[in-house]
């Protein structure tokens, strides 16, 4: 073999080595597009999906990593119709950025039987916990019980799908399944099959039930009373079940929470003190529901969020309490007791409306304030910086969209 060959072989080599590089056939994640997306989506158990932009830093980061998770997640579960991992350039597809409403990049979500999930996928960004994730997904979301005393048994401060069927493979139970996969970060869900449930529902008719967090609240059990034929209907029934007005905040989804962008009004608590948990999610139920679209209820373990209370000058020595985040500054409400008087917690939050608060904290007490409550609030010192604000999405995970450089 001449040099001149050998050289040529060489460039060759090298050519196709670069091509097999930069356009792989079967590998990474599945470039999704407006003519492919839908398709995917309907004909998947579960896509998980990483929005991004060429321009950006962040995203040209985690795409070699997400696309080895892809592969990873590929060999892990290779049936069809089970998982894909995608991309979507949302420079080249806005239209399905926008349907997504994307507005960092990258961002990742998760459609499960087409549906997207409420919470953004926000943890660590490698390929084994990429791997991990999906695995967890895809694990069987609904708990299986023998007999009715096992139903005793459930944790009464969880909020719970409970299902009564015949079979596993009667349609009925399939879409109470797919339900279960969009919901199972927000109820748990258990079934029961055969003679060990046939006195809890007529034979041949399934039935569903919700058992509310009865530790917690004083809801009722519910009979979901529509088609267990119709997969919409169910999960919107579910979804209204699993997600109460009274939300506890967690660290796990005070991101997720920040960013639906309303205030909050928190009761703080011990760990072991469930009557007031109890007690505020009455009040607010009963006095504060028209306020829903205006602010986030929400309960927080004391202990947890000690950091908050700090904000505020107070510890876990003085736990219940109440406050109001504004992402701004926090507020605390005067007298935890005063939140059984019918009235005065709406009348506080009517004062964040109105700026009064704010107002109060700068220059003392207004003149036309009769509620002697109001002198144990500082008239000269200026209110403490909200603490959850800085729970919000990190800047540092994402980039900005590029109108706002």
């Amino acid at each position: 073999m001449s040099v001149f060959d050998s050289i040529n072989n060489i460039f060759f080599y090298f050519v196709m080595v670069v091509y097999m590089f930069y356009n792989p056939t079967d590998s990474g994640a599945v470039q999704l597009k407006t003519d492919n997306l839908d398709m995917t989506l309907a004909s998947n158990e579960l896509v998980f999906i990483n929005f991004y932009a060429e321009w950006c830093r962040f995203s040209n980061l985690l795409q070699p990593i997400f696309d080895e998770a892809a592969d990873k997640v590929k060999q892990d579960f290779p049936e069809a119709g089970k998982v894909v991992m995608g991309k979507v350039d949302c420079d080249q597809e806005s239209s399905v950025a926008s349907r997504f409403h994307i507005s960092k990049y990258p961002t990742l979500k998760i459609i499960r039987n087409g549906q997207p999930t409420k919470r953004e996928y926000r943890g660590a960004r490698t390929v084994e916990a990429f791997a991990e994730f999906v695995k967890k997904q895809l694990e069987d979301p609904i708990k299986e019980f023998h007999s009715l005393k096992d139903l005793e048994q459930l944790d009464s401060t969880k909020r719970i799908i409970v299902g009564y069927f015949d079979r596993r493979d009667q349609p009925e139970y399939n879409t109470f399944r797919r339900a279960a996969m969009n919901l199972k970060e927000e109820c748990q869900f258990h079934a029961g099959f055969g003679d060990a449930v046939a006195q809890m529902h007529p034979p041949g008719t399934a039935i569903v039930v919700f058992r509310p967090d009865v530790a917690l609240s004083d809801e009722n059990d519910e009979l979901f009373k529509g088609s267990l034929s119709n997969i919409d209907e169910l999960s919107v029934w579910a979804q209204q079940k699993c997600v109460p007005l009274v939300r506890e905040i967690t660290f796990e989804n005070a991101e997720e929470l920040t960013e639906e962008g309303l205030p909050f009004l928190i009761l703080f608590h011990s760990p072991d003190d469930v009557q007031s948990i109890k007690d505020y999610k009455t009040i607010v139920e009963t006095q504060l529901i028209g306020e829903k679209q205006n602010i986030n209820f929400l309960t927080a373990d004391g202990k947890k969020f000690a950091h908050p209370l700090h904000h505020l000058g107070k510890s876990s020595s003085d736990l219940p309490l109440i406050a109001i985040d504004s992402f701004r500054h926090m507020y605390l409400f005067p007298r935890f007791k005063d939140m059984y008087t019918p009235g005065k917690l709406k009348s506080f939050l009517n004062d964040l409306y109105s700026g009064k608060l704010h107002r109060e904290f700068h220059y003392g007490p207004e003149s036309d304030d009769s509620d002697a409550s109001n002198d144990v609030v500082s008239k000269t010192a200026p209110p403490p910086e909200s603490a959850f604000q800085k729970l919000a999405p990190s800047n540092k995970r994402y980039t900005l969209l590029r109108d706002e450089l």
